[in-house]
């Protein structure tokens, strides 16, 4: 019985210190002259190495926010192979490479090709405006949140917003950022 209660006592105050170097970054973090001021941290002195660690900068949303709302704008025009515009239509590429170019993001008209830009993202971080991939990356989207993605799917269809859960052929996403 004694090494349980040791066992207890031990974690017991592995918690109360984990708690008490937790909560005055935290505390601190979000107070600075009393104002709500995210991701700041204010201290006195130096600061100390490891808790450069524990502060990031916010995740810059905006951008992927500004491109899905874009991209929106295409909603229900036809698919059309090789497709650039929305005067002519689009296909998977050919609408993301249109989108991302009003953001000054260059992009081949390849869904293969798109596959070597940005950094590679793993489908639990997912974040709107992410491009993702199907089928060995011969189809392309750009992710809005919540499982779905803006596509130009096949010949017949139009540019509609899909689930991810409808394409069995996940292969995996990309995270572009604006030049």
């Amino acid at each position: 019985m004694r090494p349980i209660r040791l066992l207890i006592l031990l974690l017991a105050i592995a918690l109360a210190v984990g708690l008490a170097l937790t909560r005055p970054l935290q505390g601190r973090a979000t107070r600075a002259a009393g104002k709500q001021v995210p991701y700041v941290v204010r201290m006195d002195g130096p600061r100390p190495r490891a808790l450069s660690s524990f502060v990031q900068a916010p995740p810059r949303t905006s951008f992927g926010l500004d491109v899905v709302s874009y991209a929106r704008r295409f909603l229900g025009i036809r698919y059309s192979w090789g497709g650039t515009s929305p005067r002519t239509g689009f296909d998977c590429s050919g609408l993301v490479r249109f989108v991302y170019r009003r953001f000054g993001v260059r992009l081949p008209h390849s869904s293969w090709a798109d596959l070597s830009r940005g950094r590679r993202v793993a489908r639990r971080f997912l974040r709107p405006g992410d491009l993702v991939f199907f089928y060995g990356a011969s189809h392309v989207g750009i992710y809005v949140g919540h499982g779905r993605f803006i596509d130009a799917p096949h010949s017949g269809a139009r540019v509609q917003v899909s689930t991810m859960g409808a394409y069995s052929g996940y292969y995996g996403a990309r995270r572009l950022h604006a030049s």
